[in-house]
């Protein structure tokens, strides 16, 4: 009523005019700006003056369960071999909701039976919904939800069907995006080894005094 609501608010406008000067000088020799420590400070209870993340040349990191277009996982050997972790199974490619993923599968020459390995994977990235059901049913743990989210093109055909080459990534790199979940599935994996080590030690028991009673005995 009588503007008074009008001066309250440029009165906040004034208030944070003036706070971003005086934050400016308590940062001078500091990043402020286009670092993540100061987007993360801007972004804190604590801010004060101006907040705004001034996107491109600065960005929010993103969660660790943040999602967008899937990739593949491949390991890399002690040559420097690449491995990929896919099968080829086609669960992936079952479970998706809008049937975006299509997997060409590797075929033996001789006996035309196929090869636990793909030829090619293609993801149309337009279509992709991000649920992420193909890494959630991944019985490998060869497909994972990716964190780059910045895929603008101009060209549909040439650049947002990704292929085997565009989405197969090293997990080093997952381990970095996704640190917590990496460590948890490689626990995991480790004690599987484990069991599976452990039941063939058991078995190598187990067959070692039936081999040992079937030694003709000596005169």
């Amino acid at each position: 009523m009588y503007g008074i609501g009008i001066l309250k608010g440029l009165w906040v406008t004034l208030v944070h005019f003036v706070e971003t000067y005086v934050e400016d000088l308590r940062w001078l020799g500091r990043k402020r700006y286009f670092s993540p420590e100061g987007v993360a400070h801007r972004r804190s209870k604590d801010a004060k003056g101006i907040f705004t993340v001034q996107y491109p040349e600065e960005k929010l990191p993103v969660p660790e369960e943040f999602r967008f277009i899937p990739f593949l996982i491949y390991e890399v050997d002690e040559e420097g071999n690449k491995h990929d972790r896919c099968t080829s199974c086609g669960i992936c490619a079952k479970v998706c909701p809008p049937q975006c993923i299509w997997i060409v599968r590797t075929e033996d020459p001789v006996t035309k039976r196929p090869v636990p390995e793909p030829v090619e994977f293609y993801i149309d990235v337009d279509i992709c919904m991000n649920c992420g059901y193909c890494a959630e049913y991944c019985p490998f743990d060869a497909i994972k939800m990716d964190h780059d989210y910045e895929l603008a093109s101009y060209d549909r055909h040439a650049e947002h069907i990704y292929n085997k080459e565009k989405l197969s990534k090293p997990v080093s790199y997952y381990a970095d995006i996704r640190p917590a979940n990496y460590t948890r599935e490689e626990a995991v994996r480790a004690a599987e080894e484990a069991k599976k080590a452990e039941a063939a030690a058991a078995r190598a028991a187990a067959a070692a005094p039936a081999a040992g009673g079937d030694q003709p005995a000596g005169d």
